[in-house]
């Protein structure tokens, strides 16, 4: 569901991207007067994972579309809702950035739409109300389910509106909105399933990680840094190697676009702050869509490493690199935010008397 600036008018994009600064420096001043030191590893080990996650898009049965992890809500049950919004920040700022997914006018919009509502609608408001009160692992499941598909639900309806809302794209309302609200409850209900498995795993080797009302207010359990490893090593698994084996089919909003306009790709307009921000993107991205250059791979055959290797071949190493690249760059990120907040919580602790 990441917005490509094609759908976006610099006033929409302008506008959440305001919005989303501020819930980012909402949620700074949240964390900084918080402190679990365990939060700040965990919250770079669980960006690496949402990004390399991110990767792996499995195919929508008798559609033709595709999906993939959104990451939020998951992140809001182990992180809290602030770390959360800070970490799914990271993770879509790298992928926009460096690997050009998602387009940087829409940068805003896509940091909203998928890391607002599962972060402050979706954790708060009906994932922990299922779970209030109730112990073990069965009350995790439904109430995962349920959040996810009401995050991916909202999130798909904002990118509509966005969308009308700019007015740059053949896309009407009425249209468009009857495609992405039912491919994205398909792809929200896999969403719902995967994120309860994480947390169910999660909650059984060490319960007081889990953000809810019924967690116990222990330390048993396996260390955090056996946590930590644990999806350290699934993100390098993930990213590394089972990103060779995501679908190739449209995600649901190209899906949707595909479906109204009979195009595989919307083109934006190809002049002033739309071609100036595609050229700088365009030098920024060191492997754009999870792949190398043309000129990336010239260097690498040159050296003898890949002369050899099949397309396919090449396109597993690209998307290799990527997952293990940008999982490091977003691990790192995620960790240097966390540090940052820390630090300076510490330091403004000193200086009260």
């Amino acid at each position: 569901m990441h917005m490509s600036d094609a759908l976006i008018s610099p006033a929409v994009g302008s506008t959440l991207w305001v919005i989303s600064a501020g819930t980012i420096a909402y949620c700074s001043s949240k964390i900084g007067k918080e402190s679990d030191e365990r939060k700040t590893p965990m919250m770079g080990v669980l960006g690496a994972f949402i990004f390399a996650a991110q990767m792996i898009n499995f195919s929508i049965p008798l559609t033709g579309s595709s999906g993939h992890l959104g990451g939020g809500l998951l992140l809001a049950i182990l992180l809290g809702p602030h770390a959360a919004f800070l970490t799914i920040s990271s993770v879509l700022v790298i992928q926009a950035l460096f690997f050009a997914d998602g387009g940087l006018i829409a940068l805003g919009c896509n940091i909203f739409n998928l890391g607002f509502f599962p972060a402050f609608i979706g954790y708060p408001l009906i994932y922990k109300p299922l779970v209030n009160k109730k112990s073990g692992v069965s009350p995790i499941v439904p109430a995962a389910v349920i959040a996810a598909i009401i995050s991916l639900q909202m999130g798909a309806f904002a990118v509509v509106l966005e969308t009308v809302a700019s007015g740059i794209s053949e896309l009407p309302f009425t249209t468009f909105i009857s495609l992405m609200q039912p491919i994205h409850l398909a792809i929200g209900l896999v969403e719902g399933v995967v994120t309860a498995a994480v947390i169910s795993f999660v909650y059984k080797a060490r319960p007081d990680l889990i953000r809810t009302p019924f967690s116990p207010a222990t330390t048993s359990g396996y260390p955090v840094r056996n946590i930590a490893l644990f999806f350290l090593v699934v993100t390098i698994l993930t990213g590394g190697v089972l990103s060779w084996f995501a679908s190739k089919a449209p995600d649901g909003l190209e899906w949707s676009i595909s479906k109204v306009t009979g195009k595989e790709e919307l083109k934006g307009p190809e002049h002033g702050i739309y071609a100036a921000v595609s050229k700088l993107q365009d030098k920024i991205a060191i492997l754009p869509d999870y792949s190398f250059r043309n000129t990336d791979e010239t260097v690498i055959n040159h050296a003898n490493f890949t002369s050899k290797l099949s397309t396919e071949e090449k396109s597993r190493l690209g998307k290799s690199t990527s997952g293990l690249v940008g999982g490091a760059m977003t691990l790192a990120l995620s960790m240097l935010v966390g540090f940052f907040l820390r630090k300076k919580t510490l330091q403004t602790s000193k200086i009260k008397p």
